[in-house]
């Protein structure tokens, strides 16, 4: 609770986030592998910071649902599928979310380019990242397009055809 805690910058929800975290690792099909290689306190931080930071985090979408609107459409229930779930968008952002939780269980070079490229999705601007994180730009952009490399490399390892 003290790691999410100081993630958390002390907000009301570090606990909230820290139990979320550690259920997550704990049902996770990894966790004895990195806490055998003695990852786990790093994997479980990154899952809190995900969660804590993150608007499309599991936890975001679980408990915040910040914005969201919890009633029913006025119109007919056939009238309101007009657009067609897209199965093959969802399973390529299941399959990248996979990579990149694998990534924040690896090496510490797999973990730095995977935690850059999600601080990229949420504020795509390299100057901003690098005023946060006290990184330069030009590592910073490095580092996402190798992460975006590695990515279509396992999504073609995976026989998954999309292109980032």
């Amino acid at each position: 609770m003290l790691m999410s805690k100081k993630i958390c910058k002390s907000s009301i929800e570090y606990e909230d986030v820290g139990h979320f975290a550690i259920a997550e690792f704990m049902e996770h099909e990894r966790g004895q592998e990195l806490v055998d290689a003695g990852r786990a306190m790093n994997f479980i931080s990154g899952i809190i910071w995900r969660s804590f930071n993150s608007s499309t985090s599991q936890y975001h979408t679980l408990y915040r649902q910040k914005g969201r609107v919890h009633s029913l459409p006025t119109e007919e229930f056939e009238d309101v599928s007009d657009t067609d779930y897209n199965f093959e968008q969802d399973i390529v952002t299941e399959a990248i979310s996979g990579i990149l939780e694998d990534m924040l269980g690896d090496t510490n070079e797999l973990w730095f380019r995977a935690m850059l490229f999600q601080m990229y999705l949420d504020t795509p601007n390299y100057s901003q990242i690098s005023r946060r994180t006290k990184i330069p730009r030009t590592s910073i952009s490095q580092a996402v397009d190798e992460c975006k490399e590695y990515i279509r490399e396992q999504l073609k390892n995976r026989n998954i055809n999309y292109e980032l």
